[in-house]
């Protein structure tokens, strides 16, 4: 099955590049490419692909704004935005995660990892550049330890080490191997998660699990 991409960046150059990666790829055709904002908006509303590449700094309207169009809370039928930036700024990282984002991806971070970015978004996954992964949401968990309490306690004990290991970075085969038990079994329990606390993404487990420090290691991994 093809996954449809479609392109938004201000560059021609850029878009060009990104192009050819991607239409190396057996499984991914590019469907249109915007160069502004509300172009963007406009082709992706028309054409529903499966994924969206876009720009932060782009005419009209930056890719915050193009993102909380396209997969905000507020979308009734959000689609999946992935941020290809050269800009790793953290309120830029922030403003997409919560715009409704499922993957942040560096433009100099390689073919490989933006192929990989957009098969996951496909799937209904989430991948976020490893450089600023951990960093960025780690600056998530100021004040609401209070909050994890109740939450919290909806998950298993199982479920609670998923969320660590995805506050982590790690990928669905990693946390398989780590914890022992088949990728099937990770999916699920991601469901799981995602259900009880109201998340709709791997991305939203993590930026929660910083916020309420669940992300920290539990006394017992400390003392491996």
């Amino acid at each position: 099955m093809t996954i449809q991409v479609l392109i938004a960046d201000d560059q021609a150059m850029v878009r060009n590049g990104l192009r050819l990666i991607l239409e190396d790829q057996p499984d991914i055709t590019v469907v249109a490419e915007a160069s502004d904002g509300a172009e963007a908006i406009a082709l992706a509303r028309r054409l529903r692909p499966d994924v969206c590449l876009i720009d932060i700094r782009m005419p009209r309207l930056d890719g915050i704004e193009v993102t909380r169009a396209l997969a905000g809370p507020d979308v009734a039928d959000p689609l999946r935005v992935v941020i290809v930036t050269t800009f790793d700024l953290d309120e830029y990282v922030y403003g997409a995660l919560r715009g409704g984002a499922v993957g942040f991806i560096l433009k100099d971070a390689g073919p490989t990892l933006l192929v990989e970015a957009v098969r996951a978004a496909s799937t209904g996954d989430a991948l976020i550049s490893p450089s600023i992964t951990v960093r960025l949401l780690k600056h998530l968990a100021p004040t609401k330890t209070p909050a994890v309490a109740d939450s919290a306690a909806r998950l298993s004990e199982r479920e609670t080490e998923v969320v660590r290991a995805i506050a982590r970075g790690r990928t669905n085969q990693e946390i398989a191997t780590e914890l022992f038990i088949s990728m099937s079994t990770v999916k699920g329990h991601l469901a799981s998660v995602q259900t009880k606390l109201e998340l709709r993404n791997r991305v939203e487990i993590a930026a929660w699990a910083w916020e309420n420090r669940l992300a920290e290691p539990t006394n017992d991994q400390r003392a491996r």
